[in-house]
């Protein structure tokens, strides 16, 4: 694999390029928080080593995105992207080979991120669920370690979506007509196609309407405790038996995380007498996807709205579900 220079400079990192958080960030795991500048400026771009094609770099992505959501959105203040980065590529210029590594001066670094992941909220368009305010946010997810990036230059895979963001927590919800996980692109000016296309098929009613509709369900301490059984015993069944059952993808540590939260989370612990309503079991789950590496990100927040949404109808149509019933 070869690499090319991003705008015909070296890597500086500056003190600028790694923002310190000053809230709960909406994504963990072992991510570092960037500017767009310093994705623009900073980073060195993988190619296509076959062709020596460019890539479709993570400025890119997240640039065309933003013009993307300014044009359909237009009139409401746009927040600047919230960008993740994580798994670094260091590497060093050609004339610096061989010089011991505590010797390199900062113009002889080079730099690019594996995956990326970030988010732009529209703090105008809210809406209130359980007490907590919600705004539009849209963004997206790229990955080069899903393209063969030895070979020649062929279509590249992205995320997009588009939901809300819970203000008090910065939890992503994310419903199944609001995620595209699937994009294949030649060129970054198919994007606003697919953005389009993406927020002309998002029913925002619908959305806020299955959110709202949490509340009004509760499981009790003794339900609550046998559907996190339930995904234990999911999680290490053998593959032949879990046909017919929902298919739960958060892993073991994160329903870890989930119970503790249970018990001591500030804003969705449980009641005085271990009820807990599915409006604050779902945050118990976004809360704890927070540690999902961001290549499977996307995919944990919708099983969290998906899997809380069926025990939801389960309770409402009072029809049989495994993870609620004996």
């Amino acid at each position: 694999m070869d690499l090319v220079l991003n705008n015909n400079v070296n890597q500086v990192i500056n003190d600028n390029a790694v923002i310190k958080e000053n809230r709960s960030p909406f994504l963990e795991a072992n991510t570092q928080k960037v500017t767009l500048n310093h994705l623009k400026n900073d980073c060195i771009i993988p190619v296509f080593s076959k062709d020596n094609e460019s890539t479709i770099s993570h400025y890119q992505f997240i640039n065309s995105t933003c013009e993307a959501v300014k044009l359909n959105f237009p009139g409401l203040k746009i927040n600047e992207p919230d960008i993740r980065v994580s798994h670094v590529i260091k590497g060093r210029v050609p004339s610096a080979i061989g010089k011991p590594a505590k010797d390199l001066l900062e113009e002889e670094k080079t730099i690019y991120y594996e995956r990326c992941a970030f988010v732009i909220n529209i703090p105008d368009n809210t809406s209130v669920v359980g007490s907590n305010k919600l705004s539009l946010s849209i963004g997206g997810v790229r990955s080069l370690n899903q393209e063969n990036l030895y070979s020649k230059k062929n279509v590249e895979k992205f995320k997009v979506f588009i939901g809300y963001t819970n203000r008090v927590c910065t939890n992503l919800c994310v419903s199944t007509d609001g995620l595209c996980n699937d994009i294949k692109i030649s060129s970054i000016s198919e994007i606003d196609e697919c953005l389009t296309q993406l927020f002309n098929g998002y029913n925002v009613k619908e959305h806020l309407n299955e959110l709202q509709q949490l509340e009004h369900y509760v499981l009790s301490e003794s339900q609550f405790a046998h559907v996190v059984g339930k995904i234990r015993m999911f999680q290490n069944m053998p593959k032949t038996e879990q046909d017919g059952i929902f298919k739960f993808s958060m892993n073991d540590s994160q329903i870890t995380k989930m119970v503790k939260d249970y018990y001591g989370c500030p804003n969705f612990k449980r009641a005085p007498n271990g009820s807990i309503d599915l409006w604050r079991f779902y945050n118990l789950l976004t809360e704890a996807n927070k540690s999902s590496y961001i290549d499977n990100y996307l995919e944990r927040s919708l099983c969290a709205f998906e899997f809380t949404k069926d025990i939801c109808k389960s309770i409402e149509n009072k029809r049989p579900n495994w993870f609620l019933n004996n």
